[in-house]
């Protein structure tokens, strides 16, 4: 599957590019695994496809013998009408559930909703894909979809993220159930992203706490993410959030302790100097414990 027209700007430059570039390379290596699979037809698809089709397009019931269905559906999608084929690959499982071309046909829905950035339906048939052939050697492929439609709803930092944890628990499942796969490589470099997103947010409520004088639950937040998203790129003002809050609060051996973390780790950030010219103003005489 060839990356969608988008990528997802959650990290700095440096890890975007390195993700967007692994996914390109592992969706080229799924095209040809489903090609192999009779599962896709033209790889050319992901290239013309992103959004196509029409929604107001209806399937009328005609009975058909399965392998013209199917091929009908494929030609759809091959033609970049994603959600025309979606539709006919549901009606080769309605009209035909018994067939092993039905099994195919579950997991091509899924992707053609998928290309056609209609995520929740792709999650629901590559969820039902999983309840019925939970053991099938396309599984990995249904999880890592299932975690790329959850990824690829994530927002900015300024709404909800609950979507953005659905997609740290999806992409955790495929690293976690297929470790050695190209699947789980490209997971764990979203994680990362995911992860700054997560502290970026976090980040955004701390901010807003300290601008507003609520230094205690600023202090939290600023501490959630030195704690629990350490690798990410905010960690640096973090620290520095927690040596102003520290200060605002009046616990000067604390801001002087996170001035020394900060120090040790990033000797040369401009959240360093910020933080030490704050305990030199106002603790100076603080030595670390």
């Amino acid at each position: 599957m060839v990356a969608p027209g988008r990528s997802k700007g959650v990290g700095n430059g440096c890890k975007l590019h390195l993700a967007f570039s692994a996914a390109v390379a592992i969706r080229l290596a799924m095209i040809k695994s489903l090609r192999n699979a009779a599962l896709l037809g033209v790889a050319a698809v992901t290239l013309t496809a992103c959004g196509g089709g029409s929604a107001d397009e209806d399937v009328a019931y005609v009975a058909r013998d399965v392998e013209s269905l199917y091929a009908e559906a494929q030609r759809r999608l091959d033609r970049g009408n994603t959600l025309l084929a979606a539709a006919l690959f549901d009606e080769v499982e309605r009209q035909h559930p018994y067939s092993p071309w039905a099994r195919r046909a579950q997991l091509m829905s899924a992707f053609s909703y998928y290309i056609a950035r209609d995520y929740n339906k792709a999650i629901q048939n590559a969820q039902r894909f999983l309840s019925i052939h939970p053991g099938n050697k396309d599984a990995p492929y249904a999880y890592y979809l299932i975690a790329l439609s959850y990824y690829e709803q994530i927002s900015d930092v300024n709404r909800d993220q609950s979507i953005t944890e659905q997609a740290q628990v999806a992409l955790r499942e495929v690293n976690r159930r297929f470790p050695q796969t190209e699947y789980a490589a490209d997971a764990r470099l979203k994680l990362d992203l995911v992860a700054d997103h997560l502290a970026g947010k976090e980040m955004e409520i701390g901010r807003f706490y300290a601008r507003s004088g609520r230094w205690l639950a600023a202090a939290l937040r600023f501490r959630n993410v030195v704690e629990q998203y350490e690798t990410t790129s905010h960690t640096p003002e973090a620290l520095y959030r927690l040596t102003e809050s520290s200060l605002a609060l009046g616990i000067r051996e604390e801001a002087v302790k996170y001035t020394a973390v900060l120090g040790a780790n990033y000797p040369g950030s401009e959240w360093y100097d910020k933080a030490y010219d704050l305990v030199q103003d106002h603790a100076s005489d603080v030595t670390p414990s």
